[in-house]
């Protein structure tokens, strides 16, 4: 197999090649991430061998590292929100080349052949998706994630990141920013609807900002006011506390939509009673308490409850170039890799505006 590979002189590149990788992992459930070393495979004919940049940090990755979810893989690298540089590619690779700006979401392939793949929706594939990590490939390896020096990913499974999106702060987008893209889309955000965010959280303030950007009027509710300054300045028209019983009263049925970011305990039923005749409330967090929902919250209204998970590639390529025309990216803090134990522990505190995204330099020691 032929591989096109990176010259040697530039030193911002790493060497072509899969191999020998350096990250962080968690040897067990719940043991403290650790620098790990584990091999990348060469990149094969249609592989895209990525220097990664950045990557971001999800709530999702202490669930799985911490084996909250089961069926864990250890040792696990974790990191679905991953930006980086094509160092090398494959002999028959089409969509990209050497120093190209890619980023790698949630999924790294799936079965290609079944119904929801090929409608694009590869995120819902019926046989099986390979997943960035804490999954497996097709030949039964385990996948390792993004807290890594590289990746090796198979074209079809890569996005381009355009140039109006930075690489650190356009890392979140991988996974929060098309979390909440994909139901704006689907339940037609825009003109004209009203749309709630719950949650002013690393995936609510992606929403207000695609929700504002769409066109639609939008309300935030969240516990408190304390952080509505921001959801102001990043687009939201209104923002309400929920812990003031008047915000249920005052906005029973407002809104076309409401799209339910938290992973909390709180009453679905309260928030039901707030959609409008055909409205629908998308939940994209996920309790760990199961969630009683009365029927009559559901058919006083012709109400729908639905739920939506990631994009498939399309819809997230989409979203990125969406971002890269409207300029829009996460807010983030940024951290070396040697403080994501810190960072773990203070995203379960709400202690960050509003999405760690970890700078690999720090691992390279460039």
């Amino acid at each position: 197999m032929t591989v096109n590979q990176a010259s040697a002189g530039t030193e911002t590149l790493v060497a072509a090649s899969g191999g020998t990788t350096r990250g962080y992992a968690a040897a067990t459930a719940k043991a403290t991430l650790a620098p790990f070393t584990f091999e990348r495979r060469e990149p094969r004919e249609h592989d895209v061998l990525i220097d990664i940049k950045y990557c971001g940090v999800c709530h999702s990755d202490i669930h799985q590292a911490r084996d909250e979810w089961g069926d864990a893989i250890f040792p696990m690298v974790p990191g679905h929100e991953i930006t980086g540089i094509v160092t090398a590619v494959g002999g028959k690779v089409s969509k990209f080349k050497v120093g190209d700006r890619v980023g790698v979401g949630c999924f790294v392939d799936s079965c290609r052949t079944c119904p929801e793949c090929r409608q694009g929706l590869e995120q819902y594939c019926s046989i099986r998706t390979s997943w960035t990590y804490n999954g497996r490939e097709k030949d039964e390896t385990p996948t390792y994630g993004g807290y890594s020096e590289k990746i090796v990913v198979d074209e079809n499974y890569v996005l381009r990141i355009p140039d109006g999106v930075p690489l650190d702060a356009g890392a979140p987008l991988l996974c929060a920013g098309i979390t909440l893209y994909s139901p704006l889309k689907h339940w037609k955000a825009g003109p004209g609807k009203k749309v709630a965010i719950v949650g002013m959280g690393g995936l609510g303030h992606m929403g207000v900002k695609l929700a504002h950007a769409l066109g639609a009027e939008v309300t935030v509710l969240s516990q408190s006011l304390s952080k509505q300054q921001d959801g102001k300045r990043m687009g939201a028209d209104n923002y309400y506390a929920t812990s003031d019983p008047e915000t249920f009263t005052k906005l029973e049925r407002h809104f076309d939509l409401i799209i339910n970011t938290v992973s909390a305990d709180i009453n679905w039923n309260d928030y039901l009673k707030l959609l409008k005749v055909d409205g629908t409330m998308v939940v994209v967090g996920i309790p760990e308490k199961e969630n009683s929902v009365k029927a009559g919250s559901i058919v006083i209204g012709r109400r729908s409850l639905a739920g939506s998970a990631i994009g498939g590639i399309r819809e997230t390529q989409e979203m990125l170039d969406f971002c890269g025309k409207h300029k829009i990216a996460s807010d983030i803090e940024m951290i070396p890799i040697q403080k994501v134990n810190e960072a773990y522990e203070r995203v379960l505190k709400s202690d960050v505006r509003y999405r760690f995204v970890i700078d690999m330099a720090s691992l390279k020691g460039r």
